[in-house]
């Protein structure tokens, strides 16, 4: 007489954890998905930790040299060229050392310094350095993977990850009397601490897409882009230790356009010029308060953003073409930029 055998029915959750060594199908695809996050974060921090400077920044005074900051920067060329934030080296006489991964200190002297963008260009005495890839922040999307490495709190070669959580941001700077908006910046929730200003913002290809320059809140950071205008910044200071930028004499900010004149031009917006500076080339222009701006240099305007990107070297001294909408006409003059004084 033969026994019958119950064989229990398995459900394919059932089975499949019974190839999975007991695990859930879900539970495996989860640990597979946070092994791959790992993998690049690790893939990526290892590339590009030689590559990322620890500063310690020393300012002379009566007696010798005293501590006066720390942050991080990052290599730009093997001959010893690094990028950092200009807030962390803005000040007088200061100077500093590097450290790298593998051991070795550099003193360094600053090149260049561009408040105005929150950029400054370092030079190590040393070479056979490691640089970083340079990225093209143009490219990133919301909700990229992004790595942080920098040196928060005095801890070297500290990494962080998270994703882009905004991107067009605009921060302030500022130079003297001068103040400008940095455009494009990068919100991140990489964790950002003091000592992290100067450091690597990179993307899963370990391409240098900005440089962490500001902790806003938690869970909250701000990075420059590196993108056509800061590598047009990078050069200037690598060359000429400094960046020249026009100057027209305006201020303003933007405001919807008319339903007529949206109608005229096609577009909705423009920006208004609320003051104008006196004998600046926009009052040798006449240009006024409440003008509307649609147009400079042949280009639409509808930001005050549009206006500083048009205020580059190229424009200074050259007379340049300006639309403005006058209550309700439409007036076609031009405007002669001056350097503006740093």
């Amino acid at each position: 007489m033969s026994s019958a055998i119950n064989i229990p029915n398995l459900r394919p959750d059932d089975e499949t954890a019974s190839q999975n060594g007991g695990r859930p199908e879900a539970e495996v695809r989860e640990a597979e998905a946070l092994d791959a996050y790992s993998r690049i974060v690790v893939e990526v921090a290892e590339r590009l930790a030689p590559s990322v400077a620890n500063l310690r920044i020393m300012r002379r005074g009566r007696g010798g040299q005293y501590p006066a900051g720390a942050g991080s920067a990052v290599v730009l060329t093997p001959d010893g060229f690094l990028l950092t934030s200009a807030h962390v080296v803005s000040g007088p006489g200061r100077r500093g050392r590097a450290s790298f991964v593998d051991g070795r200190e550099l003193s360094f002297q600053i090149v260049g310094v561009d408040r105005l963008s929150d950029l400054a260009v370092l030079r190590a005495d040393g070479d056979g350095l490691i640089p970083a890839n340079l990225g093209e922040a143009e490219h990133l999307r919301v909700g990229q993977l992004v790595v942080a490495i920098g040196n928060p709190n005095g801890f070297a070669g500290s990494v962080t990850a998270g994703v882009v959580s905004a991107l067009g941001r605009s921060l302030p700077a500022r130079a003297g009397r001068t103040m400008r908006f940095i455009d494009n910046v990068i919100q991140t929730d990489a964790a950002l601490n003091p000592g992290n200003s100067g450091g690597a913002l990179v993307d899963s290809s370990a391409g240098l897409i900005g440089i962490n320059t500001a902790v806003a809140g938690v869970g909250l950071g701000l990075a420059v882009p590196i993108n056509a205008t800061t590598r047009q910044v990078i050069g200037a200071l690598m060359r000429h230790g400094r960046v020249r930028r026009a100057y027209i004499g305006i201020a303003g900010g933007q405001r919807p356009l008319p339903p007529h004149a949206r109608a005229q031009v096609g577009r909705t917006g423009g920006v208004e010029i609320v003051e104008v500076a006196s004998d600046s080339p926009a009052d040798r222009a006449d240009l006024r308060s409440e003008d509307l701006i649609i147009e400079l240099d042949g280009q639409p305007v509808e930001r005050v953003d549009d206006v500083q990107r048009l205020m580059t070297e190229d424009a200074i001294g050259r007379s340049i073409s300006i639309r403005v909408l006058r209550g309700e006409r439409l007036l076609d003059l031009s405007v002669r930029p001056i350097e503006l004084a740093g």
